[in-house]
């Protein structure tokens, strides 16, 4: 299993010297996220300050981007980056690709589908010097003069990695992809019981070995120095189960321990802003099913005992350079 820093959504002057840190930490690879700043700006920083780690994002909202232009970026931070560069594409959910971005909602797992299979045609079109050729529902890209076609990189295969959490979108990343970023709202029991068969499914489709497809995901961790720092940490982890747990998407996850009127519920209190109320009804046992809990020291043995199906793994609060983090890798 390799250990990744997340660094969220640093501050763009910082994202260089945090990575470095990170690197001389000894974590195996960072991932940004897209929330308040470019993932592709973050990962070019990134890029600059380390030498050694994975870097990748955690992930893109694909959607609002054109694939052609997603092509030309990555393509870009994988040539700066010597080949360390993961692209992780997500659909996002409705109301932010339509308020927020002002794009059209339609068919998201179809749609990105098809959003991965012609990054794949451009990459390939440019390796073999020619215009791309693809035609879709969603999707259409059957130009690229030889002026607009990028110089040939030494890395130029850009590993894509989905976020996912239903059944379609899981089985897709076994199908055609390179990864897949497993929600953080996780369990050891959702992970055996819905994403690997989902995962195995895929690959059975394409004719892959699911081993091929690497997992990844945050995990919730209750640690600290002391009782209280531990305590404090729990009651953290508390509320962000509750506020996943108001979004009826994740109710597959809920589902697998039998708490799917437990989201019911959340999702109740959300839509009529309740939110202080919402922790109260996440249980000891569901903090302690969807975390690790264990002190510096003891957190990766911990991690490593419990998530047997994943490849990298996080802990779902950003690395900033902490030294606490020597001891964890240790």
């Amino acid at each position: 299993m390799k250990f990744d820093a997340n660094l969220a959504s640093p501050a763009i002057t910082e994202a260089d010297d945090l990575s470095g840190a990170a690197e001389d930490v000894g974590f195996d690879g960072a991932w940004v996220t897209e929330t308040t700043h470019s993932p592709f700006t973050l990962t070019t920083q990134l890029a600059n300050g380390s030498d050694r780690m994975d870097l990748g994002t955690a992930i893109t909202v694909a959607f609002p981007r054109s694939p052609m232009v997603t092509a030309y970026t990555a393509w870009d931070v994988q040539s700066l980056a010597d080949g360390r560069f993961v692209l992780g594409l997500g659909t996002q959910v409705k109301g932010h690709i339509e308020r927020r971005f002002d794009v059209e909602w339609d068919s998201p797992g179809p749609r990105l589908r098809e959003y991965v299979e012609v990054l794949r045609e451009i990459w390939a079109s440019w390796e073999e010097d020619r215009h791309p050729s693809y035609e879709g529902e969603f999707y259409s890209i059957t130009l690229c003069p030889a002026d607009w076609r990028p110089e040939p990189i030494e890395h130029s295969h850009v590993p894509i990695y989905i976020a996912g959490v239903n059944s379609y979108n899981v089985t897709l990343a076994g199908e055609c992809c390179d990864g897949l970023h497993v929600h953080p709202l996780n369990s050891p029991e959702y992970i055996e019981r819905e994403v690997v068969p989902d995962i195995e499914t895929g690959a059975a489709r394409a004719d892959r070995d699911p081993d091929d497809v690497t997992l990844v995901t945050n995990v919730f961790a209750i640690t600290g120095e002391t009782d209280a720092e531990r305590e404090q940490a729990r009651e953290e982890i508390r509320r962000q189960i509750a506020f996943y747990g108001s979004t009826r998407t994740y109710k597959r996850i809920f589902a697998v321990h039998g708490w799917e009127d437990v989201c019911d519920d959340l999702h109740e209190l959300s839509v009529e802003d309740r939110w202080d109320e919402m922790p109260a009804l996440v249980t000891d046992e569901m903090v302690e099913t969807f975390s690790v809990e264990g002190t510096y020291d003891e957190l990766r043995d911990e991690i490593e005992e419990r998530y047997t199906h994943i490849d990298r793994i996080s802990l779902y609060a950003p690395y900033r350079g902490e030294e606490h983090w020597q001891r964890v890798l240790s």
